[in-house]
């Protein structure tokens, strides 16, 4: 077992396959198990299993007693089940590496509260005080496509608050438009950020609420970094994505119950304070102003409302045809069991009648 030509007691290979997450370790021991050298396969596993890793590697490579690598061969077996209770698989299929990053004025312009905005380096800041909010919109209209940005929330006291990224064409059907959003609800101190998502077809969102609400709190803190939000939308389907994990899927079961007018893309926040955190028992409270939000890694690609007839619609899966893949199914479905505290489908207070979609 022990080579002494090469002075190399052992060489462990820990293949440790987990929901698609696949790490192969080597683990180099020299005889006096005085150093410890890991090379990692970590492309498809999430930077939290890659820094339990390094941390252990850091803790005992100077040990030079055996029971040390013993315990970390333990602590591996051990960390790694438990951090993908807190980290979803890999999705297997990256969709936002399918398009092109433009800067802001290539394919946006202010909407409104143009003094709350700032643009530096490629990456824009909006902010709400007591006397506005903020903005912006895509020059043109789509009507398929993969729209995305990169966002990083305020820490802190935001209840009441709103950063949005959304699809809409109230502007050009005031009263009866189309909807689909990506809404962040803002919290309290000590308390996650909500993500909301949220589908409105024709009109339900102008005074008769019909929301198709689907709510999650993130496996990550939204404020520590920028993380990349995106809506896919085809004929087919609307697919919500973060850090190109699907996190859910709404599939067209009816015209009655599916966006198809061309939307613009946009993105703001703004004071929703009667029901934005806890159905608006917390409010925006103007001590804690100015409440900021950053967007980054714009991408909107697909047909637009101008482009021919056979313009392909884009797809979140390697299939053209759409859909999803079953990895990405799975991922899903993990999010899902793990992460979302509400369900339109599955609120037994509502009227169902009004949402189909739920029982078809």
């Amino acid at each position: 077992m022990v080579n002494s030509s090469n002075n190399v007691l052992i060489i462990y290979i820990i293949y440790i396959y987990i929901s698609n997450c696949t790490t192969i370790l080597f683990l180099y021991i020299h005889s006096v198990f005085s150093y410890l050298s890991l090379s990692f396969s970590l492309s498809l596993c999430p930077a939290f299993i890659q820094n339990q890793l390094f941390h252990l590697h850091y803790t005992f490579s100077s040990s030079s007693h055996s029971y040390f690598m013993a315990l970390l061969l333990f602590l591996l077996i051990l960390l790694v089940p438990a951090s993908n209770a807190d980290w979803p698989p890999s999705p297997g299929y990256w969709p936002s590496s399918k398009f092109r990053s433009m800067s802001f004025y290539k394919g946006f312009r202010t909407l409104w509260g143009p003094q709350h905005q700032s643009l530096d380096q490629h990456a824009l800041t909006i902010w709400l005080d007591r006397t506005s909010g903020s903005g912006f919109k895509s020059v043109r209209p789509f009507r398929s496509g993969y729209f995305g940005a990169s966002i990083q929330l305020q820490t802190g006291y935001t209840a009441g608050v709103i950063t949005a990224f959304y699809l809409s064409n109230s502007e050009a059907h005031p009263g009866y438009h189309d909807e689909v959003d990506i809404e962040f609800l803002g919290t309290t101190f000590g308390k996650p950020y909500t993500l909301q998502t949220n589908v409105y077809i024709r009109g339900s969102g102008d005074g008769k609420i019909i929301g198709r609400e689907m709510k999650f709190h993130l496996w990550f803190d939204p404020t520590k970094a920028f993380h990349h939000y995106a809506i896919l939308w085809s004929p087919k389907e609307i697919i919500f994505l973060v850090d190109d994990v699907p996190i859910r899927r709404y599939p067209r079961k009816s015209v009655a119950t599916f966006p198809l007018r061309p939307m613009w893309l946009y993105g703001s926040i703004w004071d929703a304070s009667s029901w934005a955190t806890e159905d608006g028992k917390y409010k925006a409270d103007y001590r804690y102003q100015p409440f900021v939000a950053k967007y980054t890694n714009f991408k909107a690609g697909g047909c637009s409302a101008y482009s021919s007839a056979w313009c392909r619609p884009v797809s979140a899966s390697p299939f053209w045809s759409g859909g999803l893949t079953q990895q990405q199914y799975r991922v899903m479905r993990w999010v899902q069991t793990h992460h979302l505290v509400y369900d339109y489908c599955k609120d037994y207070k509502r009227d169902h009648s009004l949402t189909p979609e739920c029982w078809r």
